[in-house]
């Protein structure tokens, strides 16, 4: 569908921005972020403290909704081939993935947990928004995912960031007013 302008573009990011340098730190935002790993220990660390507790538990529910949209159903549903897979224009810097390309799990995951803390701390969630930035970035210099792809990861992620906000939000609201009600009886 849009295969041929968009490994074009890939292959401009490349020549554009190809160095040993950046190599090496675009393959290490791209590894703290296999598996959510980096954003699973920050929804983990803010669950520790009760002043951070609710934003870690947005963060947690977003990334499990990017889990099950992303990863569980629509990779397995649109089974879109990587650009590694089906081009051999450029050097694979990384293995290419064994999962499917469509949407991007990496910039899915990264924006739910971003924008969600966005919600609860503008000030880091705004570091946290560059780090999901240059990840998904890196995606593209890879050559593991298309530009729609992360795109999509990126609206689909921060669509799953907003919904566990309003869903925390109302959870919580509802259960402090049963538990306050519970109470008075």
């Amino acid at each position: 569908m849009f295969v041929d302008w968009e490994l074009a573009i890939l292959e401009s990011i490349r020549l554009a921005t190809d160095s040993d340098v950046f190599r090496h730190l675009m393959v290490a935002v791209s590894t703290i972020g296999n598996a959510g790993a980096v954003w699973i220990a920050l929804a983990v660390v803010l669950m520790v403290f009760q002043k951070t507790r609710l934003a870690g538990l947005t963060v947690s529910v977003s990334l499990l909704l990017s889990l099950i949209f992303c990863n569980l159903t629509l990779k397995p549903a649109v089974e879109r081939l990587r650009p590694c897979d089906i081009s051999d224009q450029v050097d694979q810097i990384i293995a290419c993935p064994s999962d499917f390309s469509f949407p991007s799990g990496h910039t899915s995951a990264a924006f739910a947990a971003a924008v969600a803390v966005m919600f609860f701390f503008p000030k880091y969630g705004s570091l946290a928004l560059v780090l999901a930035a240059v990840m998904a970035f890196s995606r593209l210099f890879l050559f593991v995912h298309f530009p729609s792809d992360v795109l999509f990861g990126l609206v689909l992620g921060s669509t799953c960031a907003l919904t566990a906000f309003g869903a925390v939000r109302f959870f919580c609201t509802v259960l402090l007013t049963k538990f306050k009600n519970d109470r008075r009886l």
